[in-house]
């Protein structure tokens, strides 16, 4: 029987636990860089998977994240940040992880298996349009794959993202990401290596499709929902630094634009209203470079 990579013993693992505790150390870290290097090769798949998670939200879809475990924790913290982050609405993202999200420290392991639920989530919610990120370090968990199989089922598109090379989940996809991570310093420990190449392909995937949607602009998120005392100062930032304005006359602009950091950088930039700096917005499709231009 083949070993699957994320079950296999890494090279160092031999006595790792007579080791020094600082040796023992470097090795989970080495390992864990090396994971994160793994994410280079599929650079190509990750691109082309963001762009199909902008054109689903364009065009009025939903993202679902599907995940169990380990892979359930790291789909989940990438999916709870785009609201705050890049103000993707509510309610065009959704969250199946297996067993639900976590209201305590214990994750059940059982609900991996748990195929039915998955299939039952999933054609529930799941709509023609709509696109499914399905995160499985090994490829053929059982919730998550059966899940993804429910989502083509409804017209969605599938995202996937393993560790291993094969398994039925990359047979599924539209867009497969492989993270060839190599073996766990502890075997099977998916949360290790694993889970850090997961979160870095997450948080590419999502990040590079903001940028898509026009929400960075020079490395700002210039689309946040400034819901607390760090976000509002950082909004009034944003619009001084592009705009060029001095502090009181961004506050005045973001207030004018009720908070949209977009609407008022174009109004503080080029003395325009809040009503024609939402409408070049809008003919710019959600850009704010091409906006700046076109308001000149």
């Amino acid at each position: 029987m083949t070993v699957r990579t994320t079950e296999a013993l890494h090279d160092q693992a031999s006595g790792l636990d007579s080791r020094p505790p600082g040796e023992a150390a470097s090795i989970l870290v080495s390992s864990q860089i090396e994971a994160a290097n793994a994410v280079r090769s599929a650079l190509p798949d990750i691109t082309a998977g963001a762009m199909a998670m902008a054109k689903t939200l364009r065009n009025g879809g939903c993202l679902h994240y599907l995940a169990a475990g380990s892979s359930g924790l790291m789909a989940a913290a990438d999916a709870l940040e785009l609201v705050g982050t890049f103000s993707i609405k509510p309610n065009s993202i959704a969250i199946h992880m297996a067993g639900g999200l976590p209201t305590g420290v214990g994750l059940p392991g059982s609900a991996e298996d748990g195929a039915a639920a998955a299939e039952a989530a999933v054609l529930d919610a799941v709509a023609t349009g709509d696109l499914v990120i399905a995160v499985s370090a090994s490829g053929d968990t059982p919730y998550t794959v059966a899940g993804a199989n429910a989502a083509k089922q409804r017209g969605a598109i599938v995202v996937a993202i393993v560790n291993n090379g094969d398994g039925p989940l990359i047979d599924v996809a539209d867009h497969a990401i492989v993270l060839r991570t190599p073996p766990e310093v502890v075997s099977g420990s998916t949360r290790l290596g694993a889970g850090t190449s997961q979160k870095i392909a997450l948080n590419t995937l999502s990040t590079l499709m903001a940028i898509e949607l026009g929400h960075v602009h020079d490395g700002m998120m210039v689309n946040l929902r400034a819901d607390n005392a760090k976000l509002r100062a950082r909004a009034i930032a944003i619009v001084q630094r592009i705009a060029q304005v001095g502090m009181a006359e961004a506050e005045r602009a973001l207030q004018d634009a009720e908070g949209e950091v977009k609407i008022a950088v174009v109004m503080a930039s080029h003395g325009v209203s809040a009503d024609e700096a939402r409408d070049l917005i809008g003919r710019n499709d959600g850009k704010l470079r091409a906006a700046l231009i076109g308001s000149r």
